[in-house]
């Protein structure tokens, strides 16, 4: 949109002195709204390292779920008995991560290859140059990773390869068990988000980000034609609509109470 027409944003993520990342300033009321009238349960990717760079303009959530379904954080600490949980299934049902590095590092090549990284033990990632990428080499370590139970995706410059059984959904299980939740609502753009869009009970994406890209769709999931931050704020009321908790002022510029 035009500069004159940009929301005003708030930074929510400082990282190595610069800010990083944002929502609108209308979101974050909308944001404290949802808290107040609902369990809000961050769910990310993210290490918990990551997350914790996260200010969300919220009280702390007493749940949070990190590493895609690897931590629950309750009251910000990690649950080991959840932590023990995954690891046994992980260790049952797939390749060790060892293996799995082992063939991201060698088929890999510094003309395009940016840096290498493994996530709380539990799963790996490379960020690349997609420019460069070889057109075929996403397609063959798909199929690798397949045949040892775990899948590959490709999110903007990052490729990531996540144990089958390492999922949101099955944390996400978790946590609606212990809230004694009966409605579950969730939100994702990535294909790392699909299993947990499928889980809940109603759910919806943005028109950005890999799932968007693909035109995915799946029963009881709302695909939006916006994108970008007012995607956050379109999926913010729907969830205050569905918890019928009251919406804040959408003056510009509100802020949470």
């Amino acid at each position: 949109m035009p500069d004159a027409s940009a929301p005003r944003l708030l930074c929510v993520e400082v990282y190595e002195g610069r800010p990083l990342s944002y929502l609108t300033e209308t979101a974050a009321g909308l944001l404290a709204a949802l808290a107040r009238a609902a369990v809000f349960v961050p769910t990310t990717t993210r290490t918990r390292e990551q997350y914790g760079r996260i200010r969300l303009p919220c009280p702390t959530p007493e749940f949070a779920i990190c590493a895609n379904g690897g931590h629950i954080l309750v009251d910000g600490v990690p649950d080991a008995a959840w932590r023990a949980r995954v690891g046994d299934r992980l260790a049952d049902e797939c390749a060790p991560l060892d293996e799995v590095t082992a063939r991201l590092s060698a088929g890999t090549d510094p003309a395009w290859l940016l840096k290498e990284r493994t996530a709380e033990d539990l799963f790996a990632y490379a960020v690349v140059n997609r420019e460069l990428l070889p057109p075929d080499w996403l397609t063959e370590l798909t199929a690798w990773a397949g045949t040892r139970g775990w899948t590959v995706s490709l999110q903007g410059r990052k490729v990531y390869v996540v144990p089958r059984p390492l999922t949101k959904s099955a944390a996400l299980a978790e946590v609606a068990r212990r809230t004694g939740a009966e409605l579950t609502l969730a939100a994702g753009d990535s294909l790392l988000d699909a299993d947990l869009l499928t889980a809940a009970d109603r759910a919806w994406r943005p028109g950005h980000g890999e799932l968007a890209d693909g035109d995915w769709s799946a029963p009881g999931v709302t695909a939006l034609a916006t994108a970008g931050v007012l995607a956050g704020e379109e999926i913010l009321r729907a969830f205050l609509k569905q918890t019928e908790g009251p919406e804040p002022s959408e003056a510009p510029g509100s802020m949470p109470a």
